[in-house]
Parts: structure tokens; sequence; C-alpha cells
């Protein structure tokens, strides 16, 4: 894991987040949001669907965790490269490609005549999501646009917010299947808007081998190992980070209806105010007329994140409870955009365009894995479990992000 050489900044067909004034470059802003919009969604709708998926297939009440397992194994793999796939195919091709399988995967899952399709195309899903997350999260981190940062995902918040809606909608009227046909549909639709804007805008361009007027890097005098054990470090925070996030999103909605005994439509909108939560407070630090320092984000929404998760555990009435879930949507909101506006100040921007696809790697390692072990706890015992485990990871994510920043300190802003 040493030092990663330089990487083209993203050019025309492969920089969302670059900045431009012309119809280019707000178009492809436009489709990176809206692109994340589709990425959010099905996040958003697996845990609000899994009740009815799994009666459907006759599934206990834990394989949702491994649906969220084997869809991490496609998603680490495919992450390890993304650095490299966005040098040499640009972003566009990246996504046009990551759209086309993510659709491939969400027709297994509508489809699916038993859980083992699903298991089986759930890896595809995963895959999908690493190129989508990593390829754009990369592009807009290394043009330092914040606001774009922040407003990325809080498109992602968007989908996630909606997507308990569209669950929530099609089994009131009969099957969740058909929220899944119209999320293949979108992927389609997206599949072909990245195809236009490469064939629009052309390859990526090749790297300047000349230009290498780059700010200094940080890294500059680090031994190996501390720069080793700062990114192992970074990429533990994205792990537990997106563990919390996406469990506590996931079984949200098993837990509000098999321990809190709400209906399926309080539980469709309990799940969104979580997802929403997310959302709201994400648009609103990309809108801040005033950018709120993003270590100041992580600190803070690190902070309130343990109290709200001990109210989940706590448990001291069912509207209280609802509530810490959106609270602690709201807390965790600003801190993986943060994280990832802080990779490369801490490493540079060298390393940064390796080591961010690497962190959404982790996150997606975390989110999957730690969801799944969550499962494994739930069936293990009751869904009662939930609560204690988003505490204990919140307060594992404050330590990790400590530790992290010893390792490697964040200058203050003059």
């Amino acid at each position: 894991m040493g030092k990663p050489r330089q990487q083209a900044s993203p050019g025309p067909a492969s920089g969302p987040g670059r900045r431009s004034s012309g119809g280019s470059g707000r178009g492809a802003d436009v489709l990176s949001l809206g692109s994340f919009v589709v990425l959010g969604l099905p996040d958003g709708m697996l845990g609000t669907a899994w009740p009815s998926m799994r009666g459907t297939f006759g599934a206990p009440v834990g394989d949702l965790g491994l649906i969220l397992l084997l869809a991490t194994a496609g998603s680490v793999l495919v992450t390890a490269f993304v650095g490299h796939l966005i040098r040499r195919l640009g972003v566009a091709a990246l996504l046009t490609v990551a759209f086309l399988v993510a659709a491939a995967g969400y027709t297994g899952f509508a489809v699916a005549p038993g859980l083992w399709l699903v298991l089986a195309t759930a890896v595809l899903t995963g895959a999908a999501a690493g190129m989508m997350d990593g390829g754009l999260n990369t592009a807009v981190a290394l043009t330092g646009r914040q606001r774009l940062l922040n407003l990325l995902h809080g498109a992602y918040g968007i989908g996630t917010a909606l997507g308990p809606l569209v669950i929530t909608a099609a089994i009131l009227t009969g099957s969740w299947r058909p929220a899944y046909l119209a999320l293949v549909a979108l992927d389609l639709a997206v599949a072909g808007f990245w195809l236009r804007q490469r064939r629009r805008y052309g390859p990526p361009a090749a790297p300047d081998e000349t230009a290498d007027a780059s700010p200094p890097d940080p890294t500059a005098g680090w031994s190996r190992r501390r720069y080793r054990a700062v990114v192992a470090a970074g990429m533990g925070v994205f792990f537990v980070y997106t563990g919390l996030e996406v469990g506590a999103g996931q079984w949200e909605a098993s837990f509000c209806r098999g321990h809190l005994n709400l209906s399926a439509g309080a539980t469709g909108l309990a799940t969104f105010g979580y997802w929403g939560a997310l959302t709201a407070v994400r648009i609103g630090l990309a809108l801040a007329p005033r950018p709120v320092p993003p270590q100041a984000v992580v600190r803070w929404g690190s902070a309130v994140a343990v109290l709200a998760a001990a109210v989940i555990w706590w448990q001291p009435g069912t509207v209280v409870t609802v509530i810490g879930f959106v609270v602690l949507g709201g807390a965790l909101a600003g801190v993986f955009p943060a994280l990832i506006s802080l990779t490369p100040v801490r490493l540079g921007e060298r390393s940064a365009g390796h080591v961010i696809s690497w962190q959404v790697g982790a996150a997606a390692a975390g989110g999957a894995g730690l969801s799944a072990l969550i499962g494994l706890l739930i069936s293990a015992s009751s869904l009662a479990v939930l609560g204690p485990t988003v505490t204990v990871l919140a307060v594992i994510l404050v330590v990790a992000e400590l530790i992290l920043t010893r390792l490697a300190p964040i200058a203050p802003a003059r």
C-alpha cells in the first residue's frame, strides 16, 4: 500500500465535478446529482421491502444480511480498481457500464422466483454501486468543490428517502416487485445519458506529464509505515461509519414492524424520516452561506450520533425511539462527504486519486458486513439488539476518528 503515482485529473468525459462555466460542466453536474439519486434508491428500498420480500420467499429475517454481504463482494472488488478505470476510461464510460450492470442486477430482484436469484444478482448490484460511488466521489473530491460534494451526497439522501416511499406504495398496491422494475427502467435511462455524455465530449484526455504544479504533498517526510497507518485508519473510519449508517437504515423497518409493532404505512414513514433527515442536513450543509469546516462536521456529527443511538437503545417510548432514528440520520448526514473532502487534505491529490476509491470500498464492506453482523445478532437473539449495536458502533466511530486525526492532523484553516 505504497504511495500511488500521479493520476490524471478528470477531463471532460470523466469530470462531472470539474470547474466549468460551459453547458457541458453544468450538464455533467446535474447528471451526477441525478445518478446519486438513483444510486440511493435501492439502499432506501431494500430495508423497507425486506419484511414483504422474506414473506414472499419464506426466508428468515436475518437473510437480509446475506444479501448485503454478497453485494459488498462485488463492490469491494470493483472499488479496488476504480482509480485506474477512471484514468483509462473516464467517469462517463465507467458510469455507463455501472448503470447497465445495475439494471441487470435489479431485474433479477424483480423477477426472482426464489431468494437464490436475489442472492446471485446482489453481487452485480454491489459491483455497480461500487463503480458509481467510487467514480463520482473521486472525480468530484479532486476538484475541491465541497458544495458539490455535499450536494452529491444530498442527492443520494433524496434517493434513500424516496426508496421507502416507493416500496411502500408498491406494497400497498399488492407487491414489492413493480418498485424494482421501475428501478431497472431508471438505471437504463441514466446509462443512456452517460453514454451520450461520453460520445459528446470524447474519451478522457491523456495525462499531462509536464503539469506538476500541484500543492505541496502533505505526506512529504512521512515514513512508509506512517502512510500505511493513515490509509488503514481512514479506511477503518469509513468501514465503521457506513456500517452504522446503513445498518441503522436497513434494519429500522424490521425493528419498527417486529419490535415496535408499527403498521406497514407507519414503518414506511418512520424509515423515510431517517433517510429524509440524512438528506435535509446534507443539502443544508451544501447551501449554507458559510461552509462548515469538514472536521467540525465529522466531530460534532459523530458525537450527536452516540446520543441518538443511546436513545434507540433506551427506548423511552415508540415516538421518541422513532425520533431517535431521525436524529441519528441527521447527525450522520455530513460525516461521509466531510471525510471524503478531508482525504486530499490529509494525503495530497496524488494519493487521494486512488485512496478515495479504496475508502469507498471500505465503506461498502462496512455497510454490508456490519449490516450482516447485525442480522446474525438479531437471528441469535431478537430485534431488540439493534439499539445496543448501533450505540457501540457510534462510540467506535468517535474513537476511530480520533485515532485518524492523531495520525494525520488537519491544519486549522487561516
